[in-house]
């Protein structure tokens, strides 16, 4: 025989409506709970990506966030422009006819603070959306992948632009001030202006790179400073030992071996700056040639390696 239907004491349901099963004896309710279709503006990626860079560019620095997460960038920043608050200074008092540091060697001198900045937000910037598995929300939004590295790099380019460039606005207004050639200074602010701007792109890439390898911020800093410190000091060295050698033409070259050198030696054959190389040696024709494309080369990795690793994360 077949067996009889079950009977409900739910009632029948209708659109828009959801039925709650009751306990057995007693009546069922039945909730409408409301669901309203969203007749708002629909802002699409471009605000989506617009909004994660401003989060992005604010949280290097603290803003938006706890009060305890501004003093480090904040000291940081301030013990990058009390150098060049005292070059003024000394020019102003003195009545020199020049600052004793030109534009593009304030960075070369203030290295191991840029340093730190970085290693200090880059995984502030990465770290946390892997640790806590945020990355797939983002990735359920109008918001692809190339969204978020775009956001994330252009957001870390920039917080280390202001960071290098405030020193150069110090020393450019006090040098105006103690009433040096305009000429002079205008020139050498802009070369500044535009290697800080490199530097930033390179080192923006590199720390990200490195910071989003792993979810432990911890890591992530150490991680950073080494990978910018030591390539560095060890090109430093290598390149001395050949000045010293009477191998001086092979300095250049070997200026390729580490993200600021790179810089420096770009720098110093396309700005007009002094060279920080050993002997004050500077790239030639093709070793000119060959840093832009290996600053290219370097960018181009680094952009490739975070699509990559998002492809990964975004599952």
């Amino acid at each position: 025989m077949r067996p009889e239907p079950s009977t409900s004491t739910a009632g029948t349901t209708t659109p828009g409506t959801a039925a709650t099963a009751a306990p057995r004896g007693e009546d069922a309710s039945i909730h409408n709970i409301g669901y309203r279709h969203y007749d708002g503006p629909r802002l699409g990626r471009s605000y989506a990506r617009r909004s994660l860079f401003s989060q992005s560019l604010r949280g290097a620095y603290g803003l938006g966030r706890s009060a305890k997460s501004k003093v480090l960038p904040f000291v940081l920043l301030a013990v990058m422009c009390l150098p060049a608050g005292i070059l003024v200074t000394v020019a102003v008092v003195a009545g020199a006819k020049q600052l004793e540091v030109d534009y593009t060697e304030y960075w070369l001198m203030m290295q191991p603070v840029i340093g730190l900045y970085l290693a200090s937000q880059a995984p502030q910037s990465v770290s946390r959306d892997l640790r806590f598995r945020t990355v797939p929300l983002y990735f359920s939004r109008p918001i692809e992948r190339v969204d978020y590295v775009a956001a994330k790099y252009l957001a870390m380019a920039a917080a280390l632009f202001l960071f290098t460039a405030a020193p150069l606005v110090v020393m450019y207004a006090g040098a105006l001030l103690a009433k040096l050639d305009f000429g002079d200074q205008t020139t050498g602010f802009l070369q500044g202006l535009v290697a800080v701007a490199l530097l930033s792109v390179v080192y923006a890439g590199v720390g990200l790179v490195v910071a989003a390898l792993t979810p432990r911020r911890g890591f992530g800093v150490a991680a950073v400073i080494a990978v910018l410190t030591i390539p560095y000091f060890a090109v430093t060295t290598v390149q001395a030992i050949a000045y010293e050698q009477g191998n001086g033409g092979v300095v250049p070259w070997l200026g390729l071996g580490s993200p600021s050198s790179l810089v420096d030696g770009f720098q110093s054959a396309f700005l007009g700056a002094p060279s920080g190389f050993p002997g004050g040696y500077e790239p030639g024709t093709a070793a000119s040639v060959v840093y832009v494309l290996a600053i290219l080369g370097l960018v181009a990795l680094c952009w490739g390696a975070l699509m990559g690793r998002y492809r990964r994360a975004g599952l």
